[in-house]
């Protein structure tokens, strides 16, 4: 009787530790890719337009990110926003980056 308890409840604990590290080792993975996006697209000077998106393929798995510019409310600042979405089994997460960006001349 004691077993007919403890194993269901084992296998879900099981099954909760399995998603919750795969999701933070693709949460790792989101947060390299927008950290690239925002550095390619300040060094480049290509983040001009308002909104940007594209598809990233690491370790055979997709990450979609877009990439979008804001005026920042404080001064003549530009807010350059990445978000990068993945799915983790069966379900989708996000991971948003920001940073500031002088205007472009």
């Amino acid at each position: 009787m004691f077993m007919a308890v403890v194993i269901p409840v084992a296998a879900g604990a099981l099954r909760i530790a399995s998603l919750s590290g795969e999701v933070a080792t693709r949460k790792g993975e989101a947060a390299r890719i927008a950290d690239k996006v925002l550095n390619e697209a300040i060094a480049t000077g290509n983040w001009s337009q308002t909104l940007q998106s594209g598809t990233t393929v690491q370790n055979d798995r997709e990450f979609r990110w877009t990439l979008r510019n804001d005026l920042w409310t404080e001064d003549s600042m530009q807010s350059l926003t990445v978000n990068v979405t993945f799915s983790a089994q069966g379900k989708d997460y996000s991971v948003h980056l920001s940073t500031l960006a002088p205007p472009q001349q």
